[in-house]
């Protein structure tokens, strides 16, 4: 089934369910997309910290930062 298709299907099925439900669905879907960005942001986070913690995050001043990417 393609890419396409699905969201047809998907479509087609939202469109048969009452206002009321559809509403309810939208509030479920942008939920979930926040809580599913949160996680993202927060792994970013993560990942973030433990390489500073670990030395590979480069300090310095933009004069020394523009240096050392001339390298």
């Amino acid at each position: 089934m393609t890419q396409t298709s699905r969201l047809e299907q998907a479509i087609e099925s939202v469109e048969a369910l009452s206002a009321e439900e559809q509403e309810t669905l939208i509030n479920v879907v942008k939920r979930r997309l926040i809580e599913k960005r949160r996680d993202e942001i927060a792994s970013n986070i993560a990942e973030a910290q433990a390489e500073y913690d670990s030395g590979k995050v480069f300090r310095g001043t933009v004069d020394q930062i523009i240096d050392e990417l001339s390298k």
